[in-house]
């Protein structure tokens, strides 16, 4: 049996008899939905309920009846006709799970949710899983939020169309903020609660599975085979899960597995009887992923886009890119420049500017990083002003520190010039 950490995604399909509390039950049926004349072998998908710990709220909420076969379950033994699997694009909801208020990625939280951070100079964490769902032919899409949502809401309004999902423009990109109503008079609670709160828009569309995601992680994922692989081991609920090593397995939960890949132990709950009367598979992941929960995390992520000869993660990859918003900038410029691993988005002009120098001279700090500065292991936000002979290079090493009224923070030891923030000319950090 193996240790493993979970990535998040998780989907729900066919389940039986499954009881792991009342809070919240979801149930579906699936029929052939075939010519009557077609036989079927055991390997259909029949119905049942899923019950998952959603929130203090109990209810019992029922999905509306659906069609679905395997590829393997149903031929017509006079015709050689076959019903496949439904297509991702109309069986399957994307949900990404907008998280919290994001304390440990502060201060590039402040004016924005987690999955709005930028990230290699063009993109947004939330860019990674949508674009997943739309590489894996899942067009229906629900981002859930609660924090600072206005920036991600405005990205997403502007970088996914409303037509999508083909010629009958079924798909969607859509933000869920969280909402006080009669029946859950409280905000979200936790990102179970989330789902839990908006269950009722869900059971609104006619799909078999809900595909959860993470709104901060960084991988790629083609999410059709994890879809396929769900079907066919006839599990309730499907977790994609990492394989972890013991330096980094404390900051995850993990699960154990037995050979066949079902979870039979999980460092948090549900625990004993529970989880081993539900029928929870394990998707094993084994490519690139990082969660993009901390300033450290986000730090190294982004440098590890240029690393060479083959970055962790690329954005050049053709065959499944990831999507963002359109900005329609002049390419970069870069004048007498000596510029070595390193990703820079459009619209940038390095080299020496006489503009500046005479904004400089009025008394003011131009957008940007003046002349005769260095900066080492730091990170400077969108629109932030540094001047002329700046030092941020943390030379007594100091690892926290709070100066957000001199338009920095400091964790683990790398300085985050905050959104907007100004440091004069001549400052050292």
């Amino acid at each position: 049996m193996a240790a493993v950490a979970s990535s998040s995604p998780i989907g729900f399909t066919r389940v039986s008899g499954l009881h792991v509390s009342s809070s919240s039950e979801i149930s579906g049926q699936t029929k052939l939905h075939c010519k009557p004349t077609i036989s079927s072998s055991k390997s259909e998908l029949f119905g049942g309920a899923v019950s998952v710990n959603l929130g203090n709220n109990s209810g019992r909420r029922r999905l509306p009846a659906v069609h679905v076969v395997s590829p393997r379950a149903v031929s017509d033994s006079n015709s050689s006709q076959t019903c496949l699997d439904p297509d991702a694009s109309t069986s399957v909801l994307g949900i990404i799970l907008g998280g919290g208020a994001g304390t440990r990625l502060y201060p590039l939280t402040k004016k924005r949710a987690k999955p709005a951070v930028p990230l290699g100079a063009n993109y947004r964490l939330i860019d990674i899983p949508v674009s997943n769902c739309l590489n894996s032919n899942i067009s229906k899409i629900y981002v859930l939020t609660q924090f600072n949502s206005a920036s991600l809401n405005r990205h997403l309004s502007r970088a996914y169309a409303s037509n999508m999902g083909g010629y009958k423009n079924e798909g969607f990109v859509e933000v869920l903020a969280a909402q006080q109503s009669p029946e859950n008079p409280n905000w979200f609670q936790g990102t179970a609660d989330a789902v839990r709160q908006y269950l009722w828009l869900f059971e609104e569309h006619d799909v078999l599975e809900f595909l959860v995601l993470a709104g901060d992680h960084l991988y790629r994922m083609d999410y059709e085979k994890f879809i396929q692989a769900h079907r066919e081991t006839d599990a309730d609920i499907t977790v994609a899960a990492l394989p972890m090593d013991e330096k980094r397995a404390t900051a995850f939960g993990l699960m154990k597995i037995d050979e066949e890949g079902r979870i039979i132990e999980f460092a948090e709950k549900p625990k004993g009887e529970q989880l081993k009367a539900m029928r929870v598979q394990a998707y094993l992941y084994d490519g690139y992923w990082e969660d993009i929960g901390t300033i450290e995390a986000f730090y190294n992520a982004n440098l590890r886009i240029t690393k060479k000869p083959v970055p962790d993660f690329s954005f050049y990859d053709r065959s499944s890119p990831i999507y963002t918003q359109s900005r329609y900038l002049p390419p970069s410029k870069m004048l007498n420049a000596d510029v070595t691993d390193s990703v820079i988005g459009e619209g940038c002009v390095i080299k020496t500017d006489a503009d500046r120098r005479l904004l400089a001279a009025r008394g003011g700090v131009p957008i940007g990083i003046g002349k005769n500065s260095h900066i080492k292991r730091a990170i400077i936000d969108k629109n932030a002003r540094v001047g002329e002979d700046v030092k941020i290079i943390n030379s007594d090493n100091v690892q926290e520190a709070a100066r957000e009224t001199e338009g920095y923070f400091i964790k683990s030891g790398i300085v985050t010039v905050i959104k907007d923030a100004l440091i004069p000319s001549g400052t050292i950090i």
